[in-house]
């Protein structure tokens, strides 16, 4: 078994960025001492079967540039292969990485360059999985009641006079929805990466004309390809807004990081 694994990091950051004044890429963020980036890809260094990864980074031809600047040397010296992403959707960006992948490689694995937290034993299980199904997700139940909530959010602030000179200034913005329905969660799991599949299979499930999708799995049920699941951890978290660096952080047992700026540091 040869594994190639694809590290899509082509996002903006836009949720993470959300309300701050100096926006900053969440893969860029210390954690423990190393970007939240490089703590991903040495996920996979040391796993046998991984035999090349590619890292998608920004399409824009200047941004992909900084990202180089940024990681090109650490990345070179995990034997990481660079390329640029796509656009707009996460989809462009695993396409094409697909391209660099070698095509010796029998596997190809896709993970979210923000899980920096995924657990050895979790990947062993994935890999170990793939060699008898060809195409293998983990997931973990849903415990929390689902409900599906109104489409339109409005803002639930109390009028103050004060509001025309002070803005809002000190106030507390609630953005609010009604809930419309609530979803049955028996058999509903939140699904995580690594995603493994067989090399051929993944490559015919990309050269579908409507690549629109959240995951690569949903691409291969495109195809009516089965996909089997197996268990997630909760650990495997994905860094998405501040708190989850937080608790990535609490995950890997390491401390916020002292002195110069977090973002400045890679």
């Amino acid at each position: 078994m040869k594994l190639a694994v694809i590290i899509p990091a082509a996002g903006f950051s836009t949720r993470y960025s959300e309300g701050q004044e100096f926006p900053r890429s969440k893969l860029d963020e210390d954690l423990g001492g190393r970007a939240v980036l490089h703590r991903t890809i040495e996920l996979f260094n040391n796993v046998d079967a991984v035999s090349s990864i590619i890292v998608a980074g920004p399409h824009d031809a200047e941004a992909f540039a900084e990202f180089k600047r940024r990681h090109g040397d650490k990345l070179g010296l995990l034997g990481v292969k660079l390329c640029a992403g796509g656009k707009t959707h996460r989809y462009e960006t695993v396409k094409a990485a697909l391209e660099q992948v070698p095509p010796d490689c029998t596997h190809i694995a896709v993970h979210d360059a923000a899980r920096p937290c995924t657990p050895p034993e979790l990947i062993d299980r994935v890999i170990d999985a793939v060699q008898k199904y060809k195409a293998v997700i983990p997931a973990i139940d849903v415990q929390d009641t689902l409900k599906r909530v109104s489409e339109r959010e409005t803002d639930d602030r109390d009028v103050d006079p004060l509001d025309a000179i002070l803005g809002d200034a000190g106030k507390k913005n609630t953005r609010v929805r009604e809930v419309e329905v609530t979803v049955e969660r028996a058999r509903l799991v939140a699904v995580q990466t690594p995603q493994v599949f067989e090399a051929g299979l993944l490559r015919r499930a990309y050269a579908q004309a409507d690549l629109t999708s959240t995951d690569d799995a949903q691409l291969i049920e495109k195809l009516g390809e089965p996909v089997t699941v197996v268990q997630g951890d909760p650990r495997n978290i994905k860094i998405t807004r501040p708190i989850d660096l937080v608790l990535a952080r609490a995950v890997l047992g390491v401390k916020e990081p002292e002195g110069r700026p977090a973002h400045k540091r890679f």
